[in-house]
């Protein structure tokens, strides 16, 4: 899931940054890693009956999957031409190295998909991503901000209208798992899943990658763009979710749906705050004024969306302070995300192994994250420092340039 800018080729210095990469790019990508593990291994909501939002689910749960969604835009652009998008035969043939390049993405997340594991795996909804956002890739940014604005605003409303009639037949057209490789054998039911009525809904968080799109089409080598990105997505983000509490506390949207709902004394307050996944999203407009996480609205892609922008500026910032003062103080999480796929690939797969099953005697939840988050930093760090990709990033690079024409130059 790491992104390439084609560079000149320079002796590398072990622990330097390769040619023509972003730190701040692999940085923000290594902290979506850490974001998505803390959701995975720390409780978002505390054990009582008013299901009380943790510190953890309030700050990551949706923001860190979103931030690893707009970042595959971003990486994808600065694949393609940076602000200057490619045309013609380039542009077709680094199309089809993208679309290799999801293929690989798809057969590990299908592969994963067998495994008995209590978490929602992304990698088969990143690699549908990558091929519905081909299309778009020769766009400059004028265009993909309209695109990125008229999809954040449409494709909630779309989907909310269109989620019923999936969800009519019996069995309904959800899978209620992981996708793995025998859902291939009902693809319906799979591609209704992966659109719309699954946990990643790609319909609407195509709209991550557009907005990644466009932040990778800015010239971010530029001294104000990183500056801009921070201010303009804080305030966005703030502005966002603002509106969506207004509309649910003050103007009446939360009472709304607890009537639609029907479930007296069920907790929608906490789960507005943490997750809506798994509460069926129909019988009233009110569910497309929240900006509650996970949910696919307007607000709630606006405000991630948002977040995500934020905290690239704020890492690009960082990469620019760490070449300035000579100190690669960026290391370990960069190298993190320079390597997500494997990483999380791997993370996954160790956490299948404690599924369902208690924790060895002294562990404790945050134990776990602690090894999780301390193992992808030291593994980053030294795989970062030898200049090495990761194995997973390895056969991904080799589709990539498989589509584009060749092989050559690989290391």
């Amino acid at each position: 899931m790491t992104s390439r800018i084609p560079a000149t080729r320079s002796r590398k210095t072990p622990g330097r940054q390769q040619p023509g990469r972003l730190r701040g790019i692999d940085a923000a990508r290594g902290l979506a890693l850490l974001g998505m593990m803390a959701t995975h291994l720390l409780p978002t909501f505390e054990s009582n009956a008013n299901l009380t939002p943790t510190w953890v689910g309030l700050v990551f749960s949706g923001r860190s999957a979103a931030l690893f969604a707009v970042l595959a835009g971003v990486g994808l652009a600065l694949s393609t031409g940076k602000d200057r998008p490619l045309e013609g035969g380039e542009l077709s043939a680094a199309r089809r190295g993208v679309a290799l390049r999801a293929l690989v993405i798809a057969a590990v997340g299908l592969s994963l998909g067998v495994l008995e594991v209590g978490v929602a795996i992304i990698l088969v909804h990143y690699a549908v991503l990558f091929l519905c956002i081909l299309p778009f890739l020769g766009l400059g940014v004028k265009r993909l901000c309209a695109w990125a604005a008229g999809w954040i605003l449409g494709s909630p409303v779309l989907a909310y209208l269109l989620r019923p009639w999936l969800l009519a037949p019996e069995p309904p057209l959800k899978l209620g798992h992981n996708p793995s490789w025998e859902d291939l054998a009902l693809p319906s039911q799979l591609l209704a899943d992966l659109f719309f009525t699954g946990y990643y809904p790609v319909f609407q968080w195509l709209s991550y990658l557009l907005v990644g799109l466009v932040i990778g089409r800015l010239a971010l080598t530029r001294a104000l763009v990183p500056v801009a990105l921070l201010v303009a997505g804080t305030l966005v983000a703030v502005a966002a979710k603002a509106l969506g509490v207004t509309a649910m506390e003050s103007w009446g949207g939360r009472e709304a749906l607890e009537q639609v709902l029907n479930s007296p004394g069920y907790p929608l307050g906490s789960v507005l705050q943490v997750n809506l996944t798994g509460i069926s999203q129909e019988g009233s407009w009110w569910w497309l004024a929240s900006a509650a996480p996970h949910s696919g609205t307007p607000l709630d892609l606006l405000h991630t969306s948002a977040v995500a922008a934020a905290v690239i500026g704020a890492c690009l910032l960082l990469g620019r302070l760490a070449e300035w003062v000579d100190l690669d103080l960026l290391l370990p999480v960069r190298g993190a995300g320079a390597m997500t796929l494997t990483l999380y690939t791997v993370h996954v797969w160790v956490l299948s192994g404690f599924y369902l099953k208690p924790l060895p005697a002294g562990w404790t939840e945050g134990g776990m994250y602690f090894i999780h988050a301390a193992a992808a930093l030291l593994l980053g760090a030294a795989f970062a420092r030898l200049s090495w990709r990761g194995p997973l990033e390895w056969v991904g690079n080799a589709a990539n340039r498989l589509g584009r024409g060749g092989l050559k130059g690989m290391h």
